[in-house]
């Protein structure tokens, strides 16, 4: 794949043989930006799991001490008070007037998260194959089935976010803006890095970790070292 000339620049700042400390890995995130916007940064990790089988799956929250820099836009399913969820910050809330509304296409599904209380569950089957595709359906290992739906949509505007591992065992997620400065984007990867650890499934076996990469957007990728985790 052909590249540009500023990330090849920003590329020869990078030993590709060689595994970064989170202070060095963040010092280079911003030695190779090669965009005038403020870019999201993003952390993959390749796992040693098998998918294919429910205990070497990984699907979880996590609240970064410093936020993600990505403001979550809501849909509530709830039996409940519709006006309080949306003064709590739900962009979209309602019953089964909403369900019908979305299974009969009348509302634009443009958010990025949907919580509902476990009684409304049963409902949801109606629109799952609508909100199935598009990573939408609420979940209790997601934190977004909950009777508490009022500090599900605060913690969600304050920056919690799903990650799970996709079907080749790979995690792909965000841990700030690089506007955040170093000391909040290395507290962020710190903790990001803690709590791939804390989640590692049950039926993983041997290495779990294989590597971990960190970058922004439209640059080249960092290698974290994660030896002193591996021991």
């Amino acid at each position: 794949m052909a590249r540009g000339k500023k990330y090849n620049k920003a590329a020869e700042l990078i030993n590709s043989e060689m595994a970064y400390s989170v202070k060095e890995a963040v010092e280079l995130l911003e030695k190779t930006n090669t965009v005038k916007f403020d870019p999201t940064v993003e952390i993959h990790f390749n796992l040693n799991l098998d998918t294919k089988h429910a205990d070497q799956l990984i699907r979880t929250t996590i609240s970064l001490p410093n936020g993600s820099g990505k403001t979550s836009s809501v849909c509530a399913f709830t039996d409940g008070n519709a006006d309080e969820l949306k003064a709590a910050g739900a962009t979209m809330a309602g019953g089964m007037e909403l369900i019908d509304d979305i299974a009969n296409g009348n509302i634009k599904l443009d958010f990025d998260v949907c919580v509902a209380t476990p009684t409304m569950m049963r409902h949801l089957g109606k629109i799952a194959r609508v909100l199935g595709p598009k990573g939408l359906m609420p979940n209790p290992k997601a934190g977004t089935v909950t009777p508490d739906l009022v500090s599900a949509i605060k913690e969600i505007a304050a920056g919690k976010f799903e990650f799970k591992t996709d079907k080749q065992g790979n995690v792909h997620a965000v841990f700030g803006k690089l506007s955040f400065g170093a000391a909040k984007l290395e507290e962020n990867l710190e903790y990001f890095l803690k709590t791939i650890e804390e989640v590692k499934p049950t039926g993983s076996k041997g290495k779990y970790i294989n590597s971990a990469f960190i970058c922004d957007a439209m640059g080249p990728s960092i290698r974290i070292d994660m030896s002193k985790d591996e021991d």
